[in-house]
């Protein structure tokens, strides 16, 4: 079925007309921030709720705004002219650098920026460095942070692209993302040591494009739904994974958004392990797979509503009807799993609302639906649907040019995103796969932007998030029932207020330099009720034994934490 399906999307895209994708990662913020400025003030259109965007689809935005240029500020032509330059290759042409250790027609070989360029009728490359180091300092001490790698991208003929970047990263000092912890830092699998650890990040690709869509198979992060801090769908911040990656855009008003992922369950397997040379068993862990699409309809301009679904299963090997790109996952799980005493897997539905219809202003919401039974909404009945809610707002250049503003609030009801199987939960490495926060959480998210130069953008933001009593998905006798008949944060178990100070400047294409200055109070509290069955608590259910549940000790309590840092690449 596998094999089928995509000898037919190949031999369709033969016969289509000049087309590459290259995602460009979402790490790269500044170009997405510019784009989203772009569309609010409506010079180009723009479906925002998948991302990564591919480089030519960013190219073809820069251009179109490129056209209305007289209609941009200055320090906005300045940012196009830039990234226009980042984007060199993408339009058939070397990008302009100033320390070059050689150049002509086809190759360019540069200091300043760092980067080697090549291009012929045939084949465009590009190799880049990646280096840099960070320092964070507060009352706790320092953490400094160092990486190295490379980053290749190349356009082959027509239709195909190759791509990859490894980095090695090393921390000495305390690590500030685990699973477990509430915080937004990207999810990585550490070897850890007895002052920090270490890891190394590897993505890349292979994707055959056409002018209206593409297919692939990659390695690396996804978000799914419109959000400025953080999605409650797909956030991105669990380590990237290896997929099936298809895109369609056939018509102006249709849009869709698929993949078929290989997730770490960190379960481990009791009937797959290795025999080593000793005679000892060594146990590989469950299996877990994830199907996903999204449909975003465009009725008119600058409205796009979208409308996906998705399964985790952990079979002992992919299923192919999950593979079909175009299905309600949850119907064709009831047919493969019907007559068995266990649970179906793990199915979801997601809905995506974004407006950009009045001029300077962006709305959004998305909703994610891990359950829904339409008698827990009926009067009297105090079950709640695991559901989570984002609605925010983005207002750009309005009242006054390079200013912006953003609003967000986020609330996720209980177990939203997780399953009394452990395999089946909405993650991978053990990285919820949604908001950073886990369910029964509520987030208040506050910001304003100002760039008063090309490549200089200032933050000033407030954070107000709560987390409130954390429950396992326990489905024996109706406790499920009692689990989602509590209140969402009856209890305050943690808790984040945040005021923030983020400024970078991106010297040329791919340098940043970095300052960030954020005042924390992270802090626990303790719980006198009686937990009911399901809940977890920590040894001591005191606000200690929270904070250390869900925050590292370097963050707790009352925190003023700087750092600076400078870098090529990301």
């Amino acid at each position: 079925m596998r094999k089928t399906i995509i000898s037919v999307l190949f031999v369709f895209a033969i016969l289509s007309t000049y087309a590459q994708d290259i995602p460009e990662h979402i790490s790269y913020t500044r170009i997405y921030d510019y784009l989203d400025e772009l569309a609010n003030d409506g010079m180009i259109e723009l479906n925002s709720v998948a991302k990564p965007y591919s480089r030519l689809f960013i190219t073809e935005r820069l251009l179109q705004a490129q056209k209305q240029v007289n209609q941009l500020n200055k320090r906005q032509q300045d940012e196009l002219k830039f990234f226009l330059n980042e984007f060199a290759l993408e339009q058939d042409k070397l990008p302009d650098t100033k320390v070059n250790l050689a150049k002509n027609d086809q190759l360019s070989a540069a200091l300043w920026q760092p980067a080697f360029t090549f291009r012929d009728s045939l084949f465009r490359a590009r190799i880049t460095p990646i280096i840099g180091m960070d320092i964070t300092s507060n009352r706790n001490g320092n953490i400094i942070k160092r990486w190295y790698g490379a980053d290749f991208q190349s356009m082959i003929g027509k239709h195909l692209s190759v791509y990859g970047s490894l980095r090695d990263v090393s921390v000495d000092g305390a690590l500030l993302a685990k699973p477990s912890y509430l915080n937004d830092y990207p999810g990585y699998e550490y070897k850890e040591s007895t002052n920090g650890g270490d890891f190394s990040d590897s993505r890349g690709g292979i994707k055959y494009s056409w002018n209206w869509g593409s297919i692939g198979l990659i390695k690396d992060n996804v978000v799914w739904g419109d959000n400025n801090h953080g999605s409650n769908i797909l956030s991105g911040r669990a380590p990237s994974f290896p997929m099936l990656a298809l895109h369609l855009k056939p018509a102006k008003w249709f849009e869709m958004q698929y993949f078929h992922g290989w997730l770490v369950s960190n379960v481990l397997d009791s009937t797959r392990y290795y025999v080593d040379n000793q005679g000892a068993k060594r146990y590989r862990m469950t299996n877990k797979f994830i199907s996903a699409n999204m449909f975003t309809f465009t009725p008119v301009r600058n409205l796009n509503l979208s409308i996906g679904n998705s399964i985790i299963y952990a079979e002992e090997n992919d299923q192919p009807a999950y593979y079909l790109p175009i299905a309600f996952y949850k119907s064709i799980d009831h047919t493969l799993t019907k007559g068995l005493t266990l649970e179906n897997q793990n199915s979801q539905v997601f809905m995506n609302f974004s407006s950009r219809n009045i001029k300077h202003l962006h709305l959004y919401s998305s909703i994610y639906i891990d359950e829904w039974m339409w008698s827990r909404v009926l009067p009297g009945n105090t079950e709640r649907n695991p559901i989570s809610v984002k609605l925010g707002g983005e207002l750009s250049n309005f009242p006054l040019d390079n200013l912006s503003l953003i609003g967000e609030y986020t609330q996720t009801n209980i177990i939203n995103y997780k399953h009394f199987i452990p395999a089946l939960t909405w993650a991978s490495n053990g990285y919820d796969l949604g908001s950073y926060l886990g369910d029964n959480s509520r987030e208040i998210y506050l910001a304003l932007n100002y760039k008063p130069i090309r490549g200089l953008d200032l933050s000033f933001s407030y954070l107000n998030a709560e987390h409130g009593n954390e429950y396992n998905y326990i489905n024996v006798n109706h406790d499920i029932d009692v689990i989602l008949s509590q209140p969402v944060l009856k209890d305050i178990t943690w808790s984040n207020h945040t005021i923030g100070f983020n400024a970078q400047y991106e010297i040329v294409n791919n340098a940043y330099a970095i300052i960030n200055v954020a005042y924390s109070d992270i802090r626990g509290y303790n719980l006198t009720s009686t937990p009911i069955p399901g809940e977890v608590r920590p040894t001591a259910p005191t606000a200690q034994g929270y904070l250390n549940m869900f925050t590292p000790a370097y963050l707790q309590g009352k925190n003023t934490t700087i750092t600076v840092g400078f870098s090529f690449g990301f």
